[in-house]
């Protein structure tokens, strides 16, 4: 790990601040890792892995980079805030916010529970809308970000048991759209990363269903998560200053 980090370092993003929702695992942990080889501190939070988490921040601290982790459940309002307020404090400022954490309740129609479906929007919807609110309190006039991880699924769904996931993804390409014109003003830039099949402990590419998800791709293999950090990356970057109300999809074709 320490040796991907300290290669190919760019430092576009130095004296930066970013802040992850769920960065301890996953696309997430890429996010992470991406965002502090290109030169900006980065807080993260974390539910329950935190030996992963703190792993993390202890690597990118080795390679020279800034890393916090904190604890906080993306389902509970007033951690997230607490969290955003800590790392903008710890840091000084805050620049960029990664609405990363979700969850996934795939189920028959019939059988899904509402429990399920409280937790889904919790997660996906309520604490994007949360930490926004919360992080770009602390976000100046001079071009702040904000990226959140939606899902090809708002466009496409291959297959019965997904509504409610979809819906709470496509939730946020009318967020985006309507936060775009209400953040604009201040030069904040508000868009989301609609990954399709990636390589996660959530979905491996070895997983039952890889081999129906790459038939219905044009490039037929999972993503990593270091592509979709790329993605990210750019919409952190000066170079993405005019693009905002964006939904970038990045799922090798999943939905052509």
């Amino acid at each position: 790990m320490s040796a991907s980090l300290s290669s190919n370092t760019s430092s576009h993003l130095a004296g930066k601040v970013a802040f992850v929702t769920g960065g301890s695992r996953g696309i997430g942990a890429a996010i992470v890792r991406r965002l502090a080889r290109d030169g900006a501190a980065v807080a993260f939070t974390y539910s329950s892995a935190e030996g992963a988490a703190n792993d993390l921040a202890a690597s990118i601290a080795a390679d020279g980079g800034k890393a916090l982790a904190l604890r906080a459940d993306a389902a509970d309002a007033k951690a997230v805030i607490s969290a955003i307020d800590q790392a903008a404090a710890h840091f000084g400022r805050l620049d960029i916010l990664v609405n990363n954490a979700g969850v996934l309740a795939w189920s028959p129609f019939e059988t899904f529970t509402l429990e399920d479906f409280d937790r889904t929007l919790a997660v996906n919807v309520r604490s994007v809308f949360v930490a926004t609110q919360a992080a770009t309190r602390h976000m100046g006039q001079d071009g702040g970000r904000v990226i959140n991880i939606g899902s090809t699924n708002a466009d496409r769904v291959p297959a019965a048991g997904g509504g409610v996931y979809a819906m709470s993804k496509s939730a946020l390409v009318g967020l985006v759209k309507g936060l775009a014109r209400d953040l604009g003003p201040r030069g904040i830039t508000i868009n989301n990363v609609q990954p399709g099949p990636v390589d996660t402990d959530m979905n491996p590419a070895s997983g039952e269903q890889a081999a129906g998800l790459h038939g219905l791709m044009a490039i037929p293999r999972h993503a990593h998560g270091s592509e979709i950090a790329g993605m990210v990356a750019y919409l952190a970057s000066a170079e993405a200053a005019m693009v905002t109300g964006a939904s970038l999809t990045i799922d090798g074709g999943f939905g052509a």
